[in-house]
């Protein structure tokens, strides 16, 4: 709420005239200035949304018959990295600086269900299913529902956790351990600190998102098919999970040498280059 009023009044200061005068042009011009000032297209992107939605309630809400300045199209284009994961040693690296048995399950959740961060943070004892080795993700992104998988040794963790959680009344899965919290469930940004203390001790640069891009990764690089990643990740477009094909060298390359083998037979003994 603070960025938005932060936003809408940068853009009041900056106008020259009354809001109900706002024209497309003057949008742009609005724009111009943010880019001359070396903002990122995201801030701007979010400075025109803001706009967009004052607009939207001044119609909606106060019955005000002007039109909304700011058009679909303004937005400006961000570029879209690659997904970062992480290297098989690095995983090595992570996961050997982590000993306390509550992150070590929580990170391997991620790592081998691919599960981001608020799903680990509302995990529940009654989503899990131990007996089929899955877990039911509820609202998740979109608040779309799935089920993913528990691999041997996440499951392994999961029960060296569970021995040790305390019992009490909360339904969360991931527990606070120490202090005036204890027992209360994890939060989100907890989690995050915890997987920046161990990035810090292990010497590498490492999220809790880069976890999930690199399940998807070495599932690809294992010859899993897009869709069976998509349906676990929980992707509602394919093309999302497509990206993870740029990044997977190690699938390309053997699929490469794989061809290049059948191609190399069918010349035979005929092959010029002999």
């Amino acid at each position: 709420m603070k960025n938005y009023l932060n936003t809408l009044k940068h853009f009041v200061i900056w106008l020259a005239v009354p809001l109900e005068e706002v024209d497309n042009k003057k949008v742009l011009a609005y724009i111009d200035f943010l880019l001359e000032r070396n903002l990122k297209p995201k801030t701007i992107n979010c400075h025109l949304d803001s706009i967009r939605g004052f607009y939207q309630y001044l119609r909606s809400e106060e019955e005000l018959a002007i039109p909304n300045p700011v058009k679909r199209g303004y937005a400006l284009k961000l570029s879209r990295p690659l997904p970062r994961h992480l290297r098989e040693e690095e995983v090595k690296e992570l996961f050997s600086v982590i000993e306390c048995r509550r992150d070590r399950c929580m990170f391997l959740l991620m790592l081998r269900c691919g599960l981001r961060v608020e799903e680990v943070s509302n995990l529940t004892l009654g989503a899990i299913d131990p007996r089929r080795r899955r877990i039911y993700v509820y609202n998740g992104k979109g608040l779309k529902d799935r089920v993913v998988y528990i691999s041997n040794d996440a499951y392994d963790a999961l029960v060296r956790y569970l021995r040790i959680r305390p019992c009490c009344r909360a339904k969360k899965l991931f527990l606070v351990q120490k202090g005036s919290r204890r027992g209360k469930p994890l939060a989100v940004r907890s989690i995050q600190k915890r997987m920046e203390h161990y990035a810090r001790k292990a010497g590498l640069k490492v999220s809790c998102h880069h976890l999930r891009h690199t399940m998807a990764t070495q599932l690809l690089n294992a010859d899993a098919k897009l869709v069976t990643i998509q349906d676990l990740l929980g992707h509602t477009r394919i093309k999302t999970t497509e990206r993870y094909c740029k990044v997977s060298n190690l699938k390309v390359q053997r699929d490469y040498f794989r061809a290049m083998e059948v191609v190399m037979q069918r010349w035979g003994e005929e092959s010029v280059f002999t």
